[in-house]
């Protein structure tokens, strides 16, 4: 039998707006009184109807969160972040798996306005003109989370990830490398293209010649890394060190090299980004930028609280610190 509101106040001998104000936390119960509806809910087995809460105050305490791959190390320790301050604030997330496809990301979108969500937390590859039509058009919230928006419009949390690639690429030029390759992501995604152009400004600054050869492009899978390691060591001038878009694809470098017979990092220096746990995991370890996963996914979360609660919000575009952390890949 389902047991509401009613039964409890009926075995409590109270009314329902009083079982309603214990529910809801109201202070303005007396102890005797709280700790009897309490004990009363606790012998029924009442749950209360989160729908009907919902719409009594028109909010749902339900987050939207759509992440391109939850069985990424990546987006995983990202929700993680996200889920531990949900938790925090009393909100429960409906977490949607997009496969970085624009159509699927803009039915998502569309299916969590239709649930009533009380924001949405968006991570992605490019935001477009419909995502921004889409996001513009609901009464809800929406924060990016490590997702660009080149309108510079949508409230997002990032790292400086052009920063991070030149400070990458310097630290193997430091190591007396000048044939340095870049395996890239997604080319059409604006964190890739910020990470080519990081990879592009070290090499200028010292004179290094841009070899056209060394630029290969992966999709962050470790399937990838091992593919462009081996396109990249059937050159005839092997590079000596490739500064890799992800750690995932970075394994696969390493992996690939070892194969061809290769000794990382004296035949070849190998440098990640994100510092997942895969970067310690590996041999010789990894040696990396790192990306507070959690923290982005924790802050972004905050960040959509504070619109939600209509709190005063200073910064909308967070960004980050990231640092570099050194190995066993690089000499």
């Amino acid at each position: 039998m389902n047991i509401t509101i009613y039964d409890v106040a009926r075995e409590a001998n109270v009314s329902m707006a009083t079982v309603s104000r214990v529910v809801n936390g109201n202070p303005n119960v007396k102890p005797a009184t709280r700790k009897k509806v309490l004990n009363t809910i606790e012998q029924l087995g009442y749950r209360p109807n989160a729908v009907a809460r919902g719409l009594a105050s028109k909010k749902t305490t339900t987050v939207g969160a759509i992440i391109p791959d939850i069985s990424s190390i990546f987006f995983a320790e990202l929700a993680r972040g996200i889920e531990d301050i949900a938790t925090m604030y009393k909100y429960n997330i409906i977490l949607s798996n997009s496969d970085q496809n624009k159509d699927k990301e803009l039915q998502l979108i569309n299916t969590m306005l239709e649930k009533q969500v009380d924001g949405i937390l968006f991570m992605g590859g490019n935001i477009s003109e419909e995502h921004v039509k889409q996001f513009e058009s609901s009464s809800i919230p929406v924060v990016l989370a490590a997702t660009y928006d080149e309108t510079n419009t949508i409230p997002s949390v990032n790292i400086d990830y052009e920063a991070a690639a030149y400070e990458a690429t310097s630290f193997l030029i430091e190591k007396a490398n000048d044939k340095i390759a870049f395996i890239s992501g997604r080319e059409d995604t604006l964190i890739n293209q910020q990470k080519h152009k990081g990879y592009l400004r070290a090499l200028r600054e010292k004179s290094i010649s841009v070899d056209d050869d060394y630029i290969l492009k992966g999709d962050y899978s470790y399937d990838s890394g091992i593919e462009a390691v081996e396109e990249l060591l059937a050159l005839e001038n092997t590079p000596t060190a490739v500064f890799v878009a992800s750690d995932e694809m970075a394994l696969g470098v390493i992996h690939g090299a070892q194969d061809k017979g290769y000794n990382v990092p004296e035949d070849l220096e190998v440098f990640g980004f994100d510092n997942t746990r895969l970067a310690a995991m590996v041999r010789p370890t990894l040696s990396t930028i790192v990306q507070p996963m959690y923290d982005i996914g924790a802050v972004a979360m905050r960040l959509l609280t504070k619109f939600m609660n209509k709190e005063e919000v200073e910064e909308k575009k967070v960004v980050l610190p990231h640092r570099i952390e050194e190995r066993k890949s690089t000499k």
